[in-house]
């Protein structure tokens, strides 16, 4: 297994916007908002909505800092497959979803630190 080395994509992001869907339903799951997980290998999750899936990952070094996956997952027991891209755009995550044969997404993530302090700041303020 190859190791993706220096992966500046590793950690929890938090999504905090999808062109298909709003954030009411990307954060349906209280208790589990919206995110993307790369893997310091070439694996990693996401869950937005009721949408769960394992991703298989590699860096493409001609596009420079992007990231593609292809994914395997459930909505609400139905199996979905499909694929996608991201990349660091100004230490946000800017990528975009697709499900085969069906919709597709762009989406922004937030490194988890970041997510913590947009959340406060909507607490107080």
């Amino acid at each position: 297994m190859t190791i993706m080395k220096q992966n500046p994509f590793s950690g929890p992001w938090r999504i905090v916007w999808m062109s298909g869907w709003d954030q009411s339903y990307v954060d349906i799951e209280v208790e589990v908002p919206g995110h993307i997980i790369f893997s310091a290998d070439r694996s990693g999750s996401f869950q937005f909505g009721l949408v769960q899936a394992q991703m298989d990952c590699k860096i493409d070094k001609r596009q420079g800092q992007r990231i593609e996956f292809t994914w395997h997952g459930f909505d609400e027991g139905d199996e979905l497959t499909g694929r996608g891209h991201a990349e660091i755009v100004d230490g946000e995550l800017h990528g975009h979803l697709y499900i085969h044969l069906g919709d597709d997404s762009a989406f922004r993530a937030v490194g988890e630190t970041a997510a913590k302090r947009k959340s406060a700041r909507k607490r107080t303020g």
